[in-house]
């Protein structure tokens, strides 16, 4: 047992703490993964309705996914709604994340919740709000509302991620620059905004995969041609418990990691 109490140096965790971390770590990834795994092998029941374990195999679920022009356009909506949200939520977020770091440091603690205050607030008051709202301008069912509200609950992830970059940026490079005649929207171009691509990237897919993965918004402003593909699955679910879904539900869980992966090679400065 002397051994597990060993540490290499006085700023080390003990073995036996270690294990005890590597277990809660493990246990805690497991309780997470496996749920969303569990969907993988229903995606390939052949059962009329959802079933785990699957007695049979089969793909006809993912070729009633890919030969549905109802399940394609709802994906095609998803799709289009994400990129818009993408150039809109990314420079709104960055402008703010900008905008705060040269504020005074009362005036940033209080823009600050209020910016992200649509992540400390429930999904579903947020959607109803905005479904009211555009009921007066018509706006219900539409792509713009949907990426307006899809932007809503972006903007402050991108906010979030572009604050953090500036943060451990040294904001004198661009004063240096504009105090040798360069403008300041020059000098954020030119001097700064490289140095915080990578965050930016990130946040841009973030952005992407904030809208394609919302559910709440998208059940109340859109429908009709304009639904999406998480509402399509929804309805879908609560409707006839279509096992399409399962597939479905599969693609999207590589499509989110596809974006992960490209987050943490694109989105990370290269040494």
């Amino acid at each position: 047992m002397g051994i597990l109490n060993n540490t290499v140096s006085e700023t080390q965790i003990k073995l036996k703490d270690r294990i005890w971390l590597y277990f809660i770590a493990l246990l805690i990834l497991f309780l997470l993964v496996v749920p969303s795994l569990v969907v993988i092998p229903m995606s390939f029941s052949d059962s009329q309705y959802l079933e785990f374990p699957p007695k049979n195999y089969s793909t006809r679920w993912y070729e009633n996914y890919f030969y549905s022009i109802d399940w394609l356009q709802a994906t095609w909506t998803s799709v289009k709604v994400g990129v818009l949200t993408i150039f809109l939520a990314t420079p709104l977020g960055i402008m703010a994340a900008y905008g705060l770091v040269n504020s005074n440091s009362r005036l940033r603690s209080i823009l600050f919740p209020i910016m992200i205050s649509p992540m400390m607030v429930p999904v579903i008051l947020v959607a109803i709000g905005l479904f009211y709202f555009y009921v007066q301008f018509g706006m219900v069912n539409s792509i713009l509302g949907l990426v307006l509200g899809h932007s809503l609950i972006a903007m402050p992830l991108v906010l979030i991620i572009v604050l953090s970059a500036l943060n451990n940026y040294d904001m004198n490079q661009e004063k240096v620059a504009r105090s040798l005649g360069a403008s300041r929207l020059r000098a954020f171009f030119e001097i700064t905004l490289p140095q915080i691509k990578f965050s930016i990237i990130s946040a841009s897919l973030i952005s992407f995969l904030t809208s394609f993965d919302e559910v709440i918004i998208s059940l109340f402003v859109s429908g009709g041609d304009n639904s999406t593909i998480t509402r399509s699955m929804f309805l879908a679910l609560r409707d006839q418990i279509d096992p399409t879904i399962a597939a479905i539900s599969t693609i999207l869980i590589i499509v989110s990691s596809v974006f992960l992966i490209l987050t943490q090679t694109f989105g990370s400065p290269k040494d």
